[in-house]
């Protein structure tokens, strides 16, 4: 397959880091509001991976026992996005959204629900943000929690491909002074690629013209 950064020019590449970062921060905003206290989400400067390579990232990086949010969006670009975390941080995200006072037994059981509470409000506002930027729309589905490895989480469905692109991005979170890590993935096959590069182009003309 062909290398997803090539596809994308070194101008388009920042214009898209500048719309995650601008997501990012409206996720975090909106995260502060559910938990009532300030709210930091970090974001480094993104990588465009094949899905391979996006597994090989989380087996490197993490034990194998993940959690992930997942909701699938259509529109102009079509995909999947996925809010990821090492199960211990999962439980760490429900501790300093509930308030961290609940005994084990309850955070437990409270974790599917304010897991996919949070990561509907990460990925909802995080893909709104930049979908609304780009003049477009785009659909969510209701977030779905899935347990087990990285290589389970990039090949769901029928309409995931070897050659999908994995806009992944590493995070940190700050919530009542507890560090939680995690990533947020896009997955998009080549069309939607092609046509977010389009978007991309339009946005940049909108914003500093056409380049020389």
């Amino acid at each position: 397959m062909k290398d997803a950064a090539p596809i994308l020019s070194e101008l388009e590449l920042d214009a898209l880091t500048e719309l995650v970062n601008l997501g990012v921060s409206r996720a975090a905003l909106s995260l502060r509001e559910m938990v009532g206290e300030q709210v930091l989400l970090s974001v480094p400067t993104l990588a465009l991976v094949s899905s391979a390579q996006a597994i090989e990232i989380l087996k490197e990086r993490e034990d194998r026992d993940l959690v992930a949010v997942h909701q699938a969006f259509e529109g102009d670009i079509a995909g999947r996005a996925m809010l990821i975390f090492p199960m211990t941080k999962s439980l760490e995200l429900v501790r300093a959204v509930t308030g961290g006072e609940l005994p084990l037994e309850d955070i437990i059981e409270l974790e599917q629900e304010a897991l996919a509470e949070t990561g509907n409000i990460i990925l909802n506002s995080c893909l709104a943000t930049i979908a609304n930027l780009l003049r477009r729309n785009l659909k969510m589905s209701l977030p779905e929690i899935l347990r087990g490895e990285s290589g389970d989480f990039f090949a769901l469905g029928p309409g995931s491909q070897a050659d999908d692109i994995v806009m992944f991005l590493y995070i940190d979170f700050a919530v009542r002074e507890r560090d939680i890590r995690g990533y947020i993935a896009m997955l998009m096959d080549m069309p939607s690629l092609t046509a977010l590069k389009e978007l991309l182009g339009d946005f940049i003309e909108r914003t500093v013209g056409t380049p020389n």
